[in-house]
């Protein structure tokens, strides 16, 4: 058995990735448990009144509730997603210059992940941050934890508009060179 200080660099910081996953996953776990043993019986309330309240809710749809009902469908769908997500993450070299694009695979996964876990285990995804302020739809960690994730992977891509056309051929499919 491999010692700590056997692991390569690479291993040291994929570890690292694989520990902001499973953080994710933890902290918004904890929080739904939260939500189920001491929101659920209250329904909701007010953290600001007409701002930000905490509101329990069972989603069985996707977001916005699309989809509602259709637990298998969303399980399937979100596999081949968290599928897709992960093959690019492995692909990305784990250097400084990808850190930001490593971070933003990472918070999707993790949030991908745990919503999945809700749906496979609760046959919904429990939601509870109530933004009344602006009449959002009421969402979770794991969803923050998403669309952070993709808006940092958006604002880099646009950013480092090279990192598309790099020779690591990182997003690219299998067997298919990008054309020069």
């Amino acid at each position: 058995m491999k010692g700590i200080n056997s692991f390569s660099i690479k291993e040291h910081r994929m570890l690292f990735y694989y520990i902001i996953i499973l953080i994710g996953i933890l902290i918004d776990q904890f929080s739904k448990w939260m939500v189920l043993s001491f929101l659920k019986p209250v329904g909701s309330t007010a953290i600001i009144p007409s701002i930000l309240h905490l509101t329990y809710t069972e989603n069985d749809g996707a977001a916005f509730s699309m989809l509602a009902g259709h637990q298998f469908f969303l399980i399937l769908i979100t596999l081949l997603f968290i599928i897709v997500i992960f093959y690019f993450f492995l692909r990305l070299p784990k250097n400084r210059r990808y850190f930001e694009l490593n971070l933003s695979f990472a918070m999707i996964l993790s949030g991908a992940i745990s919503n999945l876990l809700d749906r496979i285990f609760r046959n919904f995804v429990v939601d509870f941050i109530d933004l009344r302020i602006i009449g959002f739809a009421i969402f979770n960690v794991a969803d923050m934890l998403v669309v952070g994730g993709c808006i940092l992977l958006i604002y880099q891509l646009f950013l480092n508009k090279e990192l598309l056309n790099d020779d690591n051929d990182v997003f690219s499919l299998p067997g298919k060179k990008p054309q020069k």
